[in-house]
């Protein structure tokens, strides 16, 4: 079960990947489609307008944009 964290809202667009980078930012990419490189990233969206500026990250957690375009995180089953 995911955990909400950070209400964004943010508005996918599509042909673009969307991530949590390493740095706490949502993070997005053009994706390589037939033969096309992809692009270089871009900052979206700093979450410092919702208080928590940027995520902290914890190990044994996977960070991901929901379907709602806000960041939330789910226990890794990893040992």
């Amino acid at each position: 079960m995911a955990e909400k964290l950070v209400k964004l809202g943010i508005k996918r667009e599509d042909g673009f990947l969307y991530y949590i980078g390493k740095d706490g930012f949502v993070w997005r990419a053009k994706m390589a489609r037939g033969g096309k490189k992809g692009g270089k990233p871009s900052k979206v969206v700093a979450t410092a307008k919702t208080g928590s500026y940027p995520i902290k990250k914890q190990t044994g957690y996977l960070y991901f944009l929901d379907k709602n375009g806000d960041v939330a995180r789910a226990k890794m089953a990893r040992k």
